[in-house]
């Protein structure tokens, strides 16, 4: 209609509507207990994406999984919101996006679509993945490119941030926000993909976040593997695996100070034929208090893994439907400092039979 308009001049180079959808038959254990069996749909996403004008993108996500908050939050835009951004290319070097957009989080986990993620590592399914901001790309040639962007480092308050109460010394950031820098490179025909990042904000006044992150990846049919690494250093425990340790029976928790957070990931894909693809996947991570102060002594407190194993069927090779069987054992294991207040260690397992789709809407 636009081009009948403007008598046939093109304005929309290309347009794209879809659903991304995942429904499970979940049984759920803890400790190796059976706790309950129930269908869930663990995602449902409405996107749309194009381009115009040769020089312009745009990029809608919202989710209808994710809680909304009632109150008008820091960016002014509801949570299930996860991307409204557009993007201008200035020239073939520079490239510019405003708006909700990703994080440039690096790591294979963080910033492949969602949908194709059966199981979260902590550190990932924690951190603020979707801000609002600017991001300014830089190509240095081909198969290198620069992405320098500032960001809010959360979506509302300072309450809403942060799971439990904050020390009484904690005063609100009056610029939170959050910057990074994010190097993506291309190489061997592109089959080898390396992605790093380094970002630094302030949580609250005199409290700050450093992330390093970064994904090692190889996608050469019929193998994909990737080894993910995530760091984060936090004035405060932004998010609350560490304080969750002392939330038993009650207590009064208060958000722990001078927390550090280490995952690394591994996984690797077999793509056995067109209609059959199986991966291994296992995480590692560890949650430390590198200063002691309050009731939190300095020292290591919990030690996480999982290991994953997905079998994955395609009824029509050259479509995104999938049907798969994903088997998931995670145990948390809690030191004596942890310990303190009563908490314990515990394993889980689940066993999850699903059907993830993307309708193509047009």
């Amino acid at each position: 209609m636009l081009q009948r308009i403007t008598d046939g001049k093109r304005d929309i180079d290309w347009a794209d509507m879809n659903i991304q959808f995942c429904t499970a038959a979940d049984a759920s254990f803890n400790n190796g207990d059976f706790d309950n069996m129930a269908f869930k749909v663990h995602r449902v996403r409405l996107e749309v994406l194009g381009a115009f004008r040769d020089k312009f993108s745009y990029h809608f996500r919202q989710s209808f999984n994710k809680y909304t908050n009632p109150n008008i939050p820091l960016d002014n835009l509801a949570g299930s919101v996860e991307l409204a951004m557009v993007g201008w290319q200035l020239n073939d070097k520079w490239g510019l996006t405003a708006g909700k957009q990703p994080v440039q989080f690096s790591g294979y986990e963080c910033w492949v679509n969602a949908i194709k993620v059966r199981h979260y590592s902590d550190f990932n399914n924690t951190i603020p993945a979707y801000q609002v901001g600017l991001n300014m790309a830089y190509n240095i040639n081909e198969n290198q490119v620069m992405n320098f962007q500032l960001t809010n480092n959360r979506n509302s308050t300072i309450n809403d941030q942060f799971m439990y109460s904050l020390p009484d010394d904690v005063e609100d950031s009056k610029i939170p926000m959050l910057g990074t820098v994010n190097w993506d490179g291309y190489f061997v025909d592109r089959a080898m993909q390396l992605r790093y990042s380094l970002s630094y904000g302030q949580l609250a006044k005199g409290k700050n976040i450093f992330y390093f992150t970064c994904g090692n990846v190889w996608d050469k049919k019929p193998f994909l593997g990737y080894i993910d690494f995530m760091y984060s250093r936090e004035g405060l425990d932004s998010k609350g695996l560490i304080t969750s340790s002392y939330d038993v029976d009650g207590n009064n928790v208060i958000t722990a100070k001078n927390v550090e957070y280490f995952t690394t990931i591994a996984n690797l894909d077999y793509r056995v034929s067109p209609h059959l693809n199986l991966y291994i996947k296992g995480a590692y991570e560890l949650g430390n208090v590198y200063k002691s102060s309050e009731e939190f002594q300095a020292g290591n407190y919990r030690r996480t893994w999982n290991v994953q194993f997905c079998a994955e069927y395609y009824p029509m090779s050259d479509s995104e439907l999938i049907v798969y069987l994903h088997l998931l054992h995670k145990n948390t294991h809690l030191t004596d400092i942890a310990r303190k207040y009563g908490a314990n260690s515990y394993n889980q397992q689940r066993i999850s039979l699903g059907l993830v789709y993307t309708l193509p809407v047009f």
